[in-house]
C-alpha cells in the first residue's frame, strides 16, 4: 500500500461516518438515542417516521458502527455505540449554530413567535444550585427520565405538567430541561409555568450535555 492508497483508505472510512449522519432524520435519531435505549417502534413514534423508514435509518447508523443493538428476550433496543457518537453530534450541532446563521435564526424566530422566556446554560444552573432555591424539572417522557437524569430533578412529563403544578414550589426558580436545544418540551413547560405565575426558565442544553460534562446524574431503572 503506497501513501496515496493509505490516505484514500483512511478518508473513505471516515467518510462513512459523515455520510451516515448526513440525513436530518438520522441526526434526530442520534439525539433521541443520546437519552437512552429505544425500540424501533418508539423511535418511529418519537420522530414521526414509519417503522420501516426508522428501521432503514437505524441500519445505516448501525453499519457505520454509530448505533448498536441490545437484545432483551424477544425485544430489540437500539442505543448509541458510546459517548463519542454524541460528542461528534454535539460538535456538529455547535458548529452549525456558529457557522450557519439560518439555524440560530430559525430557533430564535420559532421561540419568539410562540414563547417568551429566559434560558440558562449548564454553568449558570450550577451556580444557581448553590443558592438552594432552584427546582429542576425533567419534562421528557418518564421512560427517558428513568434511564438517566440530572441528580435531584423531578420527573413531570410535559403532557402531565398542567395537572401537577401544585407539586412545584411557588418560591424560588423552576428550571425545566429536556433533550437539548432543539427540543421544545422545555419551551412548552416554561410557557405553561410562567402563565401559572411561576418564576421559570429553560436549560439551554439537554440531559446528554449535562451527562457529557460528568456532572451528577441519577438512574431509576429497575
Amino acid at each position: 500500500m503506497n501513501k496515496r492508497q493509505f490516505k484514500d483508505k483512511v478518508y473513505n472510512e471516515l467518510a462513512r461516518i459523515t455520510k451516515s449522519m448526513a440525513n436530518p432524520h438520522r441526526m434526530e435519531i442520534i439525539e433521541l438515542l443520546a437519552q437512552g435505549e429505544f425500540s424501533v417502534e418508539q423511535i418511529g413514534d418519537q420522530t414521526n417516521l414509519p417503522i420501516a423508514n426508522a428501521s432503514q435509518h437505524l441500519q445505516v447508523l448501525k453499519n457505520a458502527q454509530l448505533v448498536e443493538i441490545n437484545r432483551q428476550g424477544n425485544f430489540i433496543f437500539y442505543r448509541l455505540s458510546n459517548d463519542n457518537v454524541f460528542k461528534a453530534w454535539k460538535a456538529l450541532r455547535e458548529l452549525g449554530v456558529e457557522r450557519i446563521g439560518t439555524i440560530e435564526k430559525v430557533v430564535k424566530e420559532f421561540r419568539k413567535s410562540k414563547f417568551d422566556f429566559e434560558t440558562v446554560t449548564i454553568d449558570e444552573l450550577i451556580e444557581k444550585l448553590d443558592s438552594g432555591k432552584v427546582t429542576i424539572v425533567d419534562v421528557r417522557p418518564e421512560s427517558e427520565f428513568k434511564q438517566g437524569h440530572i441528580a435531584n430533578a423531578i420527573s413531570i412529563p410535559i403532557e402531565e405538567l398542567s395537572k401537577r403544578l401544585k407539586e412545584l414550589p411557588k418560591r424560588g426558580e423552576i428550571i425545566a430541561y429536556c433533550r437539548g436545544p432543539f427540543c421544545v418540551y422545555a419551551d412548552e413547560a416554561v410557557a405553561l409555568l410562567t402563565k401559572a405565575g411561576y418564576n421559570a426558565s429553560r436549560l439551554e442544553e439537554g440531559f446528554p450535555d449535562w451527562k457529557l460534562k460528568e456532572l451528577p446524574i441519577d438512574v431509576t431503572m429497575n
